[in-house]
């Protein structure tokens, strides 16, 4: 307790903000050791995220103190007088950690400019890439945590997230910065009022031509509104109807339990008001605007379409309005295959990655992010990435110049999906329909997933050893033909901690400690073939994935 007490003391006296030293201050005088743990016995660890965690006093907490490290380590891998663009979204004290940013990185002699309103984080990732002379991105944003999070999300100059080793030397060079009161503060930097480079870029998206489209949208109490009604308009889109309950920024998220719309219960104002205005869809976002969930209406009321549902959809539509065979599309191994069968057909290159975006945009390349000081060597490119998503509900959408943004874009998969529905309405069919048909053109490709929530992290090491000794040899009734291990690097992917078996007939199970929460999360995929009534298929594919899930459950309980 005496060391965890120095420590505290220690922070106190560097902590600029009076919040947070009112509340160590608080814990000190109770003796509140349990509350000292959690905050000083470990700390936020630096990753291909960045950081992201709660907010509150101590190395283990969202602070300005941690925010100020952050800068300091991050200053030390850049170039000296590079420039940095800095953006923000509408969570508690993202704005302060912006202007902190901008701060320490002035003082050690970078060229900081901070956008002047909060933005979505696609904004910012846009924005990152599209000055020869930025060498780096912040985007202070926490996406769908609940309200009392908040989180640091690093760009590199190509606007695409960060990943080793780089990841890993501003960590180092993190943990080298000394107290946060000594490090040399800049005062005045440029401020950004401007979004025009991505509007322009995204409303020009080339994916068909046809506006006719009634569209419910919710940014989930989060900044992507404004952004997104700019871009509709200019693309030629009818105004979409905002969910006035969920229009403003708060950071509070006072409608819904958790600000992420594939949440049950995320979606309920948006249907009901898409219910009674009888629109066409439902789009919504996630706070930050990076994520982009789709809801229809059909035979048995709305419908939110699950993100492999979404991933197919969209790969097709930009390929049927794409050309050239160095395209290429990405997904993830935890995404449906069906964007391998798609991929083929179209003759297109397709390429897999681990999960994140991070990994997305480097897939089917052998360069990286460089390192600490330098970037990668320029090397131009054997492919053309135009499509790339991940099953929860990230998408990046191009065209014939390419994606757009080298991060999940929101707003730009709203517009490709809102210019998809409004071809098929045209040809009177709905997004349920464009479904049906790409079952019967390769099969019905169905996905879910299972959760195992643990309280004691060892429990997730032991099970995952214990799979790598003893694969099952039948999951789900039907038999395991190949078991991977994705901790031994194969198939050009880097080595993580995974497990993944293919089953007889194309179906497919992945397992994988989820990297933000205490549990094991499981991806369940069934592949059947569709000659009979599509429905009928969707029924049987349904009861095989509760056995996969039932199966899991016993061996993982």
């Amino acid at each position: 307790m005496s060391d965890l007490r120095a420590r505290a003391e220690e922070w106190l006296a560097q902590d600029p903000d009076p919040q947070t030293r009112a509340e160590l201050r608080a814990i000190l005088d109770e003796g509140d050791e349990q509350a000292l743990a959690a905050r000083f016995g470990t700390r936020l660890e630096f990753g291909t995220a960045g950081l992201r965690g709660e907010l509150g006093a101590g190395p283990n907490r969202m602070n300005r103190v941690t925010v100020m490290r952050a800068a300091a380590g991050l200053a030390a891998c850049l170039p000296p007088g590079g420039r940095v663009i800095i953006g923000f979204d509408a969570r508690h004290g993202s704005r302060r950690f912006a202007d902190d940013t901008a701060a320490v990185l002035s003082g050690a002699g970078l060229r900081p400019e901070v956008f002047a309103e909060p933005v979505p984080t696609p904004v910012l990732a846009h924005f990152t890439r599209s000055f020869d002379d930025i060498v780096a991105g912040v985007m202070v944003t926490a996406s769908h945590n609940p309200p009392r999070d908040n989180g640091y999300k690093v760009y590199w100059a190509d606007g695409a997230q960060i990943v080793p080793p780089v990841d890993a030397e501003i960590s180092a060079a993190i943990d080298a910065v000394g107290r946060a009161d000594e490090l040399p503060l800049g005062k005045g930097w440029p401020v950004h009022e401007d979004t025009e480079p991505y509007l322009d870029a995204v409303s020009s998206l080339k994916l068909g031509g046809d506006r006719g489209i009634s569209i419910v949208y919710t940014p989930m109490h989060g900044v992507g509104r404004d952004v997104l009604l700019a871009a509709f308009e200019r693309a030629g889109f009818p105004a979409p109807i905002v969910v006035p309950e969920q229009a403003d920024p708060d950071p509070d998220f006072p409608t819904v339990a958790f600000p992420n719309p594939e949440e049950p219960g995320a979606l309920d104002l948006a249907l009901r008001l898409a219910e009674a205005r009888g629109a066409d869809l439902v789009i919504a976002n996630d706070p930050d605007a990076d994520r982009c969930a789709v809801a229809v209406p059909g035979p048995d009321g709305w419908r939110a379409l699950t993100g492999d549902e979404v991933g197919g959809l969209l790969a097709e539509h930009v390929l049927r309005h794409t050309t050239g065979g160095d395209r290429l599309v990405v997904t993830t191994i935890v995404s449906s295959s069906l964007l391998r069968s798609i991929a083929a057909a179209h003759r297109v290159r397709f390429a897999e990655s681990l999960t994140g975006f991070k990994w997305i945009m480097r897939a089917g390349s052998q360069g990286s992010s460089g390192g600490c000081g330098r970037s990668s060597p320029h090397r131009e490119p054997d492919h053309r990435l135009v499509f790339g998503y991940e099953e929860a509900l990230g998408y990046s959408v191009g065209d014939d110049r390419g994606v757009l943004v080298n991060d999940k874009d929101g707003i730009g998969a709203a517009l490709a999906v809102a210019a998809l529905a409004a071809d098929a309405k045209r040809d009177g069919r709905t997004l349920l329909d464009l479904l049906d048909a790409q079952a019967r053109r390769y099969g019905l490709h169905a996905t879910s997933q299972l959760s195992v929530r643990v309280d004691d992290l060892s429990l997730i090491t032991e099970a995952m050893a214990r799979l790598r000794a003893a694969p099952p040899r039948e999951l789900g009734g039907r038999p395991v033909e190949s078991f991977d291990d994705l901790a031994k690097p194969s198939g050009g992917l880097p080595p993580t901690d995974g497990l993944r078996f293919r089953l007889e007939g194309g179906s497919r199970v992945v397992i994988r400690p989820s990297g933000t929460e205490p549990k094991l999360k499981c991806y369940l995929e069934v592949v059947l073939p569709v000659e009979e009534d599509v429905a009928a298929v969707r029924a049987r594919a349904a009861a095989d994935l509760d056995a996969l899930r039932a199966d899991l459950s016993a061996m993982l309980s």
